[in-house]
């Protein structure tokens, strides 16, 4: 039978065992984050899970609403994205949905092929210069399936790749360790996760962490924004990167891997295009993120850029007896 619900408190209310629910709605609203999230995970949606789980359908399906603070430009988009979710879900157009609900009561039928694939990855990190303290620069190496993934996040590993040509023979007191981060587009953060656990020891030697994603847009300029900086450090920055016309000042922005830095109190910055709203609620996570969308001259001055960020931070910790910025 189907049956359908609209709000938390009827997926707690109604009898549901045994039965195929059409989720639409309020509940449907945005795609919930895994039940498992160590980074960020709302208790509305952890309601929602745990009423689901302790429901018990036999599948769901899901009626879901645009979502590109969490789904990118996907539409319809997964409401449940979560290995660790036992429940088989589908989803659909939130009108299809409505044309569904009118069946609520009656017999129904889901084919589905879906299996869980054990895999394993790992993050590409390299490191050059002498001291412990350390300018961290990442870039996530991993996409949504379906999109070819040129500006989320292609672009920023492709300037990951030209910053290490040009940091070829750097030896300076200031370390810098380049990340190629794998999990932000995936649903248990493992690369993520796996970098914190490995580093809890040395995060206080991180003097500045940057964060790669969805930059290079053609059209517009690269744009950055701090997160946990300390001002004298904000200044540096900022005086430096004035010298490159490509790049500016832009909003901050919290759903990429610089915050997992911030989060564990490391200054942070992001780097991203000037017009990520665009990216987000029209291009990222579809088939419509192509090589053709990117300004490779932009990735190339991003890398410059940095690249003399890296050697007048590393000019500051020559000078300072404490070893690095402060």
């Amino acid at each position: 039978p189907l049956a359908v619900a609209t709000s938390v408190e009827e997926l707690e209310q109604k009898s549901l065992e045994g039965t195929i629910v059409l989720l639409r709605g309020d509940v449907a609203r945005e795609q919930l984050m895994p039940k498992n999230s160590r980074f960020y995970n709302p208790d509305e949606h952890k309601r929602i899970i745990a009423a689901l789980e302790a429901a018990r359908p036999l599948a769901i399906v899901a009626a879901t609403a645009r979502n590109p603070e969490l789904a990118g430009a996907l539409y319809p988009c997964p409401l449940i994205e979560d290995g660790d979710f036992d429940i088989p879900s589908v989803y659909m157009t939130e009108d299809e949905g409505a044309r569904l609900a009118r069946h609520a009561g009656n017999t129904v039928s889901l084919d589905m092929t879906a299996q869980r694939l054990p895999s394993s990855g790992c993050n590409v990190v390299a490191r050059a210069g002498g001291g412990p303290r350390r300018l961290v620069v990442c870039a996530h190496i991993d996409s949504k399936g379906g999109t070819p993934g040129a500006l989320d996040n292609a672009a920023g590993v492709v300037t990951l790749m030209l910053l290490a040509e040009l940091l070829t023979g750097y030896d300076g007191r200031l370390g810098v360790e380049l990340v190629a981060m794998n999990g932000e587009d995936y649903y248990a953060s493992c690369g993520e996760i796996v970098y914190l656990e490995r580093n809890r020891d040395s995060l206080t030697d991180i003097v500045l962490a940057i964060n790669m994603d969805a930059l290079g847009q053609r059209g517009g300029k690269v744009a950055y924004s701090y997160y946990g900086c300390p001002d004298a450090l904000s200044a540096r920055v900022r005086g430096v990167l004035a010298a490159w016309p490509q790049l500016l000042e832009g909003e901050q922005w919290y759903q990429s891997d610089h915050m997992v830095f911030a989060m564990s109190g490391c200054p942070a910055m992001a780097i991203t295009s000037q017009h990520l709203a665009t990216i987000g609620s029209t291009i990222s996570h579809t088939e419509r993120d192509v090589p053709d969308l990117v300004d490779a001259s932009l990735l190339a001055a991003t890398a410059g850029a940095l690249h003399s960020l890296l050697l007048d931070l590393n000019s500051m910790t020559a000078d300072s007896p404490q070893g690095g910025p402060q």
